[in-house]
This record gives structure tokens, C-alpha cells and sequence, in this order.
């Protein structure tokens, strides 16, 4: 079983029972109150293994079991079969955790911020693809059609719009603090994955 199909098990169980407890939201949340004041910092990873609902969860599943299993395999030719799955799985864990951080920073004295969900890491995951795999043909809901560079670069223009100018209870700022740092995180691991981007997207470009 991939490291992808276990976190996805994983996160799935967790947030089955938070939805049928709420006290296991209210324990595993990213509340920077709790973590500044408290030093909870636990919070920073448990809270990308529960979900707001249904959706929300689904969602990121279907995503993390679509390009999770391509990752691991991509990391697994770049840093040896036993290793792959492990940094992988460092990724990803880290990744809840630092996408989280911007939000901590600026709620930690306001006790009315929560927030859950593992879309910080799945950002991640989505972007490391895009470094692999710069001209993949995507689609949106299965309809709308587009490069993955051209999708993840309108993807983090909107994150980082909707971070300052929408209250719509999303945690834009962790899409795209874990979307970024999924592509640092895989270059400092490997550097020479930058030339392989570029040679990708030189060679990719509809010219």
C-alpha cells in the first residue's frame, strides 16, 4: 500500500469519528490561541486529519488519491525506492503543519480563529506534480480543460488574493503557504529537480 492510499485511509477514519464527535474537532483544530498560549503546537499537524464535512473531506481524498500515488512514484525514482515513500510522507506531514503557520502568526491573540482540514498538504502534494509533470492536460470537475503550470499559477494568484479579501471560513493562505512550500521542499531535497522543471517546460511549451 502507497504512503498516499494510507494517509488517505488514515484521515478518512479520523474525521468519520470527529463527525460524529465534536470534541475530537474541538481537540485536533488549529486554534493559535490554543498553541501560543497553551503550547499545543500538535495542533499545527493534527488538524489535517479532520474535516468540516463531507465535501470538505471528499474532496481532498479524491485529490490526495489522484496525484499522491504519481508523487510518491516521481519521488521514488529521485530518491531511491526505500526512500521515496518516506520523504514523502515528511512532505506531507510538515506541509500541515508550515502551511498553518502564517495563520498562527496572525490569530494567535484571537480566540474566535479555528481552523481544520488537510488541504495545506494536498496543495502541496498538487504542486510537487505541477514541478514533475508542467505541461499534465488537467481537468476542472472534469470539464474544463488546462495545463497543470497554467492551473497552479491561477491557483495561487486566487489563494493569495482570497487570503486578503475573502471571509468565506477557507484557510486560502494555507493553500497556498503549503502549495509553495511543497515545491521548496522538493528542490532543497533534490536540486537538480529544478533543471529537470525547466528542461520539462521548455520542451512542453506549445511554441
Amino acid at each position: 500500500m502507497s504512503v498516499s492510499i494510507a494517509l488517505c485511509i488514515i484521515t478518512g477514519l479520523i474525521s468519520y469519528q470527529a463527525f460524529n464527535n465534536r470534541s475530537i474537532v474541538e481537540k485536533l483544530k488549529h486554534h493559535p490561541v490554543s498553541e501560543h498560549q497553551n503550547k499545543e503546537y500538535y495542533r499545527l499537524l493534527s488538524s489535517g486529519f479532520v474535516h468540516g464535512s463531507w465535501f470538505h473531506l471528499l474532496i481532498n481524498l479524491f485529490v490526495l488519491w489522484q496525484f499522491g500515488p504519481i508523487v510518491e512514484q516521481a519521488y521514488g525514482q529521485i530518491f531511491g525506492a526505500m526512500l521515496g515513500p518516506l520523504v514523502f510522507l515528511i512532505m506531507y506531514l510538515s506541509a500541515i503543519a508550515i502551511a498553518d503557520l502564517p495563520t498562527f502568526f496572525q490569530h494567535k491573540n484571537n480566540p474566535q480563529y479555528a481552523a481544520i482540514g488537510a488541504s495545506g498538504a494536498v496543495s502541496g502534494v498538487v504542486f510537487i506534480y505541477i514541478l514533475f509533470f508542467p505541461w499534465a492536460s488537467l481537468s476542472l470537475y472534469g470539464i474544463i480543460p488546462f495545463r497543470a503550470i497554467l492551473g497552479g499559477i491561477a491557483y495561487l494568484i486566487y489563494s493569495s488574493w482570497a487570503s486578503k479579501n475573502r471571509n468565506d471560513g477557507i484557510d486560502h493562505s494555507a493553500h497556498f503557504y503549503g502549495a509553495v512550500y511543497g515545491i521548496i521542499f522538493t528542490l532543497i531535497a533534490k536540486p537538480q529537480v529544478a533543471s529537470l522543471f525547466a528542461e520539462k517546460l521548455i520542451s512542453g511549451f506549445p511554441w
